[in-house]
């Protein structure tokens, strides 16, 4: 009987400081942006389409304009919808709007460590840094674009390989594109049948997948009581691990034959950098080398890779498109010789094609969370010092002013009336302000190379009917997932 009343005491209290809460959130309410109503605990969750947040959140920018605030559990956010907010945050007021918001699938791994996930005095210093160590290694350079020249050969190589015959795509590229940062960031490639490498490439998909997934999303509202309890995050913590025990690996491999005079690649120029500090406070210690270099091999291997793999599905599908890039190379580039990144200046069309790919996929619509850094003013609301913040991209991505025909695929968006690239100030894939992607000009480049280098060598066919091709990237949660399918790869 005690036990039941000791039960019954703690119950009655927890939902006592539940609904003391919500009371308190309704008292500030006032001087944040409109919203729903959210319940204790729950926020507005049970209001949101969970297989589809982004739509959830149209339809409430639809009800309360630009700037608003959901709770997603006890998790409040203000959510920032279109150019003009968004631009106005991100870019005017940049500084208040640096700091990174809450991911706790990320967060399991990354510990508020690292260049990516961290804020603050350390977040500056390592951006800084990582920036410079990766112009250093050739990143936008002549350097870089020949290990992607290298990488794109040998995946030619692989794709020459299955005569034709229909095949997932997503391994082939995920390799390929992995490697690209592998030579950065640990100075050596992988060989494309690596059993640890597939096993690494593996255990990141499935990070992403679970992020995305509705259970995902429980677990980043409510991470705090998740992480004890039964359930696919538990695999996820365990996979997390392994990452972080991977890359330890590597930088302990770099410091027994470190040469300080002479940096082999990213991990190096960390190790000399930790030893030439002098401050005690500095941010340059072995726990932000290890999450600076998972940070920058794990954003390094997925995105570009999905953007090619999509793109390949939409030109199956709009065959006259693919036809007009090949026209493109066999007029600028030929077959002879290896595309170059200074051909895209000489190559609009494709270049658009590239840019629709990304824009049409829209895979993070929600952006990734932001953090305001100290107490701000905002359109008139007022935005205390540690508010999370959504700049909804892909809000961006789908605005008619600035794409007449959101809905399509349609490379004439990013061209003008005599058929040259314009620029779009909505296009804004890699995010922008003081947290805009580090890696956009590597992206940039082995987009263009791999996308030109693949089709300069093939055609391709899709297994089924044209109209049998689902092209529209699948909801899941808070991002968008491309439709599994299979293709050949037929040679020129």
């Amino acid at each position: 009987m005690l036990g039941l009343g000791l039960l019954l005491v703690a119950t009655l209290a927890y939902l006592s400081v539940m609904v003391l809460t919500s009371i308190w959130q309704q008292k500030i309410r006032g001087k944040l942006p409109p919203g729903p109503t959210p319940l204790p605990f729950l926020g507005n969750y049970l209001q949101l389409n969970r297989k589809d947040i982004y739509s959830s959140i149209t339809q409430l920018h639809e009800r309360y304009g630009p700037v608003f605030t959901i709770h997603l559990g006890p998790r409040r956010v203000v959510v920032l919808y279109g150019y003009d907010a968004v631009k106005e945050a991100l870019v005017d007021q940049a500084e208040e709007f640096s700091g990174r918001g809450e991911q706790a699938t990320y967060n399991t791994l990354f510990k508020d460590y690292g260049v990516t996930f961290s804020s603050g005095e350390r977040s500056k210093q390592l951006r800084r840094f990582s920036i410079a160590t990766l112009r250093d290694f050739g990143v936008g350079k002549r350097g870089v674009e020949e290990r992607i020249q290298e990488e794109a050969g040998c995946l030619i190589k692989m794709l020459q390989g299955t005569c034709g015959a229909p095949i997932d795509p997503t391994i082939y590229l995920s390799r390929t594109v992995s490697n690209v940062i592998s030579s950065i960031v640990f100075g050596d490639r992988f060989d494309y049948e690596d059993k640890e490498f597939l096993s690494l490439l593996q255990m990141m998909g499935q990070i992403n997948k679970f992020a995305a997934s509705p259970t995902g999303q429980l677990y980043d509202m409510f991470h705090s009581v998740m992480k004890y309890l039964p359930g696919p995050q538990q695999q996820i913590i365990k996979d997390t691990q392994k990452l972080e025990d991977f890359i330890t690996q590597k930088v302990k491999q770099n410091q027994s034959t470190l040469d300080p005079n002479s940096p082999r690649n990213f991990i190096d120029s960390f190790l000399i950098q930790m030893q030439e500090e002098q401050n005690v406070n500095s941010e340059f210690h072995m726990k932000n080398l290890v999450m600076t270099s998972l940070s920058l091999f794990f954003a390094g291997s997925e995105t570009v890779s999905s953007t090619l793999r999509y793109g390949f599905l939409l030109l199956m599908k709009h065959p006259d498109v693919e036809a007009k890039v090949h026209e493109e190379i066999d007029q600028v580039i030929g077959r002879n010789r290896q595309p170059q990144y200074e051909d895209h200046m000489k190559m609009p069309y494709t270049q658009a094609v590239i840019n629709e790919i990304q824009r049409f996929s829209n895979f993070t619509p929600l952006g990734i969370p932001r953090r305001i850094m100290k107490d701000t003013t905002f359109r008139g609301f007022f935005l205390p010092k540690g508010t999370e913040v959504f700049p909804i991209l892909g809000s961006l991505m789908t605005d008619p002013k600035f794409f007449p025909t959101p809905q399509d695929f349609n490379p004439q968006h990013f061209l003008d009336h005599k058929g040259q690239l314009k620029k779009i100030p909505a296009f804004l894939p890699f995010s922008a302000g003081k947290r805009f992607c580090l890696g956009d000009g590597l992206a940039k480049m082995e987009l263009f190379l791999f996308f030109t280098t693949i089709l300069q060598n093939f055609c391709f066919k899709f297994p089924s009917k044209l109209e049998d091709i689902n092209e529209s990237p699948k909801p899941l949660g808070f991002t968008r997932i491309i439709p599994k399918y299979t293709m050949s790869f037929m040679p020129i």
